[in-house]
C-alpha cells in the first residue's frame, strides 16, 4: 500500500471536540509528528494510541520535512499534527503540504477544530465577510506597518496574539485604525473561556491591571465607511480638524499628531507649532 500524509486537526482545548476521522486517522499511521511531542503525547495517551512520535515545527521543517516525504514514499502513513488546532494554519505544517505537492506524495487533510472560525462565529461581527491575519510581527515597526495595511478593511478582522503581546497591539490597533469595537476570545473551548468585548479604549482600559494568560484570539469590526478614505481625502480638512478627528476617535494626543505628521509629510514640530497658533 502506498505511503501518504495525513494533516490532522486535534482539539484547541477541550478533547471532546476530536473526532472520530481524526481517531481512526491516529491509530491506522505509522508515524506521528508533532509541533510539540511532550503535549501531543498527552493527547494520544488520552486516546490510548501508542505510536512513535517525532517533532516537526519551524527550527527544524527543513529536516523534518524531507524526512516525511522519504518515509511516505517507502509506503509509511504520517500524521502530522500541531499543538492544538489545523497544521498548517499559522504552522509550518503549509510548508509540508508545498513539500507533498513538490515531490508528488499523497496527503489528506484530516480536518477539525480551529481557533479562529470558533472565536468569528462567537464574536458577534459579521461572519458573511472576514480576513483572517494570523499572529502581527513581534517587531514593533512592522506590525505597525501592517496595522496601516488594513486601516481601511471592511471585512472582519481575527488575529491570534500572545497574552504577552495582547496590550501593545490593543494599543496600536487603537493608534492605527480609531476606537472601533474588538473582541478578545481567550483559552478557547477551555474552562474558562472568555470573550470580551468592547471598545478598543475600553479593552486597553480593563486589561491594562490584568495579567493575561492563555491562548487568544482577537477579532476587530472592519472600517463601517462605505468608501475608503485615503490621505488625499483628509488633506481636505485642516490640521487641526483632523487632529481633533482622532481624538474623537479615541487616540490620544502624542499618537494623533504623530498620525497627522505622515499624513501630511510635516514634521511634529510642525504640527505642533500650527496646532499651538
Amino acid at each position: 500500500m502506498s505511503g501518504k500524509v495525513m494533516l490532522c486537526g486535534t482539539p484547541i482545548g477541550n478533547l471532546e471536540d476530536i473526532t472520530l476521522r481524526v481517531l481512526n486517522a491516529l491509530k491506522g499511521c505509522d508515524v506521528v509528528y508533532a509541533e510539540d511531542t511532550r503535549q501531543s503525547l498527552k493527547l494520544l495517551n488520552h486516546f490510548d494510541i501508542k505510536k512513535p512520535i517525532y517533532s516537526y515545527h519551524e527550527h527544524n521543517k527543513s529536516i523534518a520535512g524531507p524526512e516525511i516525504i522519504e518515509k511516505a514514499l517507502s509506503g509509511q502513513k504520517i500524521a502530522l499534527v500541531t499543538d492544538a488546532g489545523m497544521p498548517g494554519i499559522s504552522d509550518p505544517g503549509e510548508d509540508l503540504v508545498l513539500l507533498c505537492i513538490e515531490k508528488n506524495v499523497p496527503f489528506e487533510i484530516v480536518p477539525g477544530v480551529t481557533a479562529f472560525s470558533t472565536a468569528l462565529v462567537g464574536s458577534g461581527f459579521s461572519t458573511a465577510q472576514f480576513v483572517f491575519e494570523g499572529f502581527l510581527s513581534r517587531d514593533k515597526r512592522q506590525k505597525k506597518k501592517h496595522i496601516e495595511r488594513l486601516k481601511f478593511e471592511q471585512r472582519t478582522l481575527i488575529f491570534y496574539e500572545s497574552p504577552h503581546r495582547l496590550k501593545e497591539t490593543l494599543k496600536l490597533l487603537l493608534e492605527g485604525m480609531g476606537n472601533r469595537n474588538a473582541v478578545v476570545a481567550r483559552e478557547l473551548t477551555k474552562r474558562y473561556e472568555t470573550f470580551r468585548r468592547g471598545l478598543l479604549s475600553e479593552l486597553i482600559d480593563f486589561y491594562e491591571g490584568e495579567t493575561i494568560k492563555g491562548e487568544i484570539v482577537l477579532l476587530l469590526e472592519g472600517n463601517s465607511e462605505n468608501e475608503e478614505k485615503t490621505e488625499s481625502n483628509y488633506t481636505e480638512l485642516s490640521v487641526q480638524e483632523r487632529y481633533d478627528m482622532l481624538l474623537a476617535e479615541g487616540m490620544d494626543r502624542k499618537s494623533a499628531m504623530k498620525t497627522v505628521a505622515a499624513e501630511r509629510h510635516l514634521k511634529k514640530t510642525e504640527v505642533y507649532s500650527i496646532l499651538n497658533r
